[in-house]
């Protein structure tokens, strides 16, 4: 997919207060730890994660998603009346119906004509609303649109370490297939799209590209993140980066770039094992990727938009950088998109998730 008119215009995001950190999970897990004699620090270590955050119990995603997506169209400077399309990505919903894009769309006060629906696609639910919404500015049948979405995690992390401490018959091999729960975090992220006569950045949506390895669909499922996850994360890990390298060839093709060429990645946010191979896998140089896993664990579809939003905030991007956003995630899907990038509004409530981040505000 190649586009010609459509802007990357603006971000706005929500993180929770509540920090969580690795080993305060650990110490829930004591019965566990206790039983099959794990030695402390087993799952930072495994996963490179320090701490994540939580929403308080409860939490509705589309109260969280209205604030990030107000941020996001404020920070973008673009009337309401030019919005044609809303569509919420996260794996997390109000309800399986309506759409829980139906509450946003309220409580943003967006117009009638506005085309509003969820999408499911695991991790990769927010990239696939961006396509799908780049596609109709570029074919003409929208001016602007929103993607939205909201994980909360907290449930599916609290009922993990409950089965984990209960079942008896657990064994050091068979909480494998948990470790993955325990990696979730909770963060919200909104990202407005437009044809480039409204924007004000000139940040380019230059391309996308999709591929999927279907054979590989029962490495990791769920019912939600409220619910049990269960996942075979080493296979997942190999087979991931095995069709991340292949998008990640067409995407050199379709976009038109070397991979010297590229000035900054986002990905995906799965563990620190995954991250070093994929880049040594796909020959690319881990200094010029940003990362929030340490701090945000995995955030399911917020993941990678997030992290860019952040690392916009840190002054990570420069005019006429290439940025390229690398999403792989269950079923196998992969979605990469080249970006070039000119300026930066962000609009965001949280304290700063590193002490160098400084908080951007809307224009």
């Amino acid at each position: 997919m190649h586009y010609h008119r459509v802007c990357l215009e603006s971000f706005g995001y929500t993180l929770p207060d509540e920090i969580v950190t690795t080993a305060d999970l650990e110490g829930r897990l004591a019965p566990l730890y206790e039983r099959l004699r794990l030695p402390e620090g087993r799952l930072e270590l495994m996963t490179g994660i320090r701490e994540r955050r939580f929403f308080p119990a409860g939490t509705r995603p589309s109260d969280i998603s209205i604030r990030s997506a107000e941020r996001a169209i404020r920070a973008s400077g673009i009337d309401r009346p030019l919005f044609g399309a809303l569509v919420h990505g996260s794996v997390c919903r109000d309800f399986l119906e309506p759409a829980t894009a139906c509450r946003v769309h309220h409580g943003l006060g967006l117009p009638g004509a506005c085309m509003i629906y969820d999408v499911s696609n695991a991790c990769l639910g927010l990239l696939t609303g961006m396509v799908q919404v780049a596609n109709m500015i570029e074919l003409g049948q929208i001016r602007a649109g929103v993607v939205v979405g909201t994980e909360c995690g907290r449930e599916l992390v609290e009922n993990t370490i409950g089965l984990l401490n209960s079942d008896q018959t657990l064994t050091r091999e068979s909480i494998k297939h948990s470790i993955a729960s325990l990696t979730i975090g909770s963060a919200s992220v909104a990202i407005v799209l437009c044809d480039e006569d409204l924007s004000h950045t000139g940040n380019r949506l230059t391309s996308a590209v999709v591929h999927c390895d279907t054979e590989q669909h029962d490495l990791c499922h769920s019912r939600g993140l409220e619910t049990l996850m269960q996942t075979d994360s080493e296979e997942l890990m190999r087979q991931g980066v095995a069709a991340g390298v292949e998008t990640f060839q067409r995407f050199l093709a379709v976009a038109g770039w070397e991979p010297h060429e590229i000035d900054h990645t986002f990905c995906h946010q799965v563990g620190v094992a995954q991250r070093k191979l994929l880049f040594e896998t796909l020959g690319l140089d881990a200094a010029i990727d940003f990362a929030t896993l340490e701090t945000l664990g995995n955030t399911g579809s917020a993941a990678l938009p997030i992290t860019m939003a952040l690392g916009i905030e840190q002054g990570r991007l420069r005019p006429d950088d290439r940025v390229a956003l690398l999403g792989i995630g269950s079923g196998i899907n992969c979605q990469m998109l080249s970006v070039l990038w000119q300026r930066s509004p962000v609009a965001a409530e949280s304290p700063p998730v590193q002490p160098e981040v400084t908080t951007g505000s809307a224009r």
